[in-house]
């Protein structure tokens, strides 16, 4: 009996070494096969793709151009209102910040405008220590999205695109970028919410995704991506009153931005021929909209419709009240802008309105609006006429030659007529538009017929002040 027991014993001890071996080699192989989770696979897919934007910016530094005529009550009155300071001479700054490649072939780099603001000189840094200079093909600070190019023979790796329209409130997303020069460094965290807006010192965005990923000064314009590897949005923004709150530009609204970068070089912006302005309790009433199947004080009301324009072939007419333009719900007229900046330029799409107690639906196709009509548009905006001065003026506190438009006549009740502008100044710059002709001046007052503002640089005798306009 004891041999049989002892050989049951030896057998049962054997088949649990079995099983412990098994199970330990298990648990190691599961162990080992954990570890590259798919973060490490997105991450170790795209790095390659992830660059170190380095610029060389101009830097204007202001001063008094009138210190030395000491205090002087007529003179101060005069210019602290109405005009900037002058310019000294400039002085170059480094940045750094992060891009990621969208297409090798071509070479195109994707970037924050920010990150290459002003800037002279612009490089390309990849994982690899490749150095290459990169030429700007364009900017949208509306956007804060500029595509550069390199050129070389060289391979190139690139990032796939995603669709940022189905992203999911709680996803993981992997941001990768450069903060503080620290190449391809690598945070994860979740997609917080979806359609934010904020407001930075000179615009407000619209339409932002909110991350918890940590975002740090030099990972504006690096990639933010889904758990696939696939680039679903452009960091953009840090808020800088909490920690764990950041931005991403989503990548299907960059989409449309970026063709036009590298078809123009800038925005197109698609021509309605319409002014709003917001709904408010009291318009609400005048209008009669509070019935049970009215609009109820959502909406925007119809200012005014341009002749011959796209808003007026559609059949749309002032005192209409706009609902929605393609899917986007109107609530202010901030949100009719948005819309207008996400409609590509002769596209057609669907403008659901309010009138006279019915609920209509127009389609309307969108234009560029017409370059000869500008003219016409600074006299109503601004209030002037240009044309090409007779001798080009330098400004003694320049070393630059400047072109610009000289202002031949401004209407006496105009904005810049009280402010003290007159005839004869030369304007050399309208926001970020340099102005060489006035070809450039239309395309000037084109661009920022929309806003409320815009900085224009004026030169007097031979001095540059900055002033803001109201439009």
């Amino acid at each position: 009996m004891i041999p049989m027991q002892m050989t049951t014993l030896k057998y049962l001890s054997g088949i649990v070494i079995l099983v412990v071996v098994f199970f330990s080699s298990s648990l190691g192989a599961a162990d080992d096969f954990s570890r590259e989770t798919p973060v490490v696979k997105a991450v170790r897919k795209v790095s390659p793709a992830v660059v170190n934007i380095s610029s060389e910016q101009q830097v204007r530094q202001r001063s008094n151009p009138f210190s030395h005529y000491g205090n002087n009550p007529l003179i101060d009155n005069f210019f602290r209102d109405f005009f900037d300071r002058g310019f000294e001479p400039n002085y170059k700054r480094t940045s750094l910040g992060s891009g990621v490649i969208i297409d090798g072939k071509r070479g195109y780099v994707l970037t924050n405008a920010h990150v290459i603001a002003n800037a002279g000189t612009v490089k390309v840094i990849f994982k690899d220590e490749r150095e290459y200079q990169a030429q700007i093909v364009g900017a949208d600070p509306d956007s804060d999205l500029a595509v550069l190019r390199i050129t070389t023979q060289e391979s190139i790796p690139a990032i796939e695109m995603g669709n940022s329209d189905d992203l999911m409130i709680g996803e993981t997303v992997i941001a990768i970028g450069n903060p503080f020069g620290f190449s391809n460094t690598v945070t994860t965290g979740v997609i917080s919410a979806l359609n934010r807006s904020f407001r930075t010192e000179d615009r407000v965005f619209h339409d932002f995704i909110q991350i918890d990923a940590s975002i740090n000064p030099g990972n504006s314009g690096g990639p933010l991506l889904n758990i696939n590897g696939e680039l679903v949005g452009i960091n953009t923004a840090i808020y800088a009153k909490a920690q764990g709150i950041g931005f991403a530009i989503p990548i299907s609204k960059a989409r449309r931005i970026i063709t036009d970068l590298i078809l123009h070089g800038e925005v197109i912006q698609a021509w309605l021929g319409l002014k709003v302005q917001d709904m408010d309790a009291t318009l609400s009433q005048y209008l009669k909209l509070s019935e049970p199947d009215g609009p109820n004080a959502r909406g925007v009301v119809v200012k005014e419709v341009e002749p011959s324009s796209p808003a007026a072939i559609a059949g749309i007419q002032a005192g209409d009240i706009l609902l929605s333009i393609g899917t986007r719900t109107l609530a202010s007229a901030a949100d009719y802008q948005t819309a207008i900046n996400d409609i590509p330029a002769g596209d057609t799409t669907s403008i659901r309105l309010w009138r006279n107690g019915k609920s209509l639906t127009l389609s309307i196709t969108s234009a560029i609006f017409p370059e000869e009509r500008a003219p016409a548009l600074a006299l109503k905006l601004l209030g002037i006429r240009v044309e090409k001065p007779a001798v080009k003026k330098q400004p003694a506190r320049q070393s630059a030659s400047f072109g610009g438009v000289v202002i031949s006549e401004i209407f006496p009740s105009s904005h810049l007529a009280r402010i003290g502008v007159k005839p004869g100044d030369i304007i050399h710059q309208m926001g970020d538009v340099e102005i060489g002709s006035v070809e450039d001046f239309n395309k000037a007052i084109v661009k920022y017929r929309q806003k409320t503002s815009v900085v224009i640089l004026l030169q007097r005798a031979d001095q540059l002040y900055n002033i803001t306009v109201e439009l």
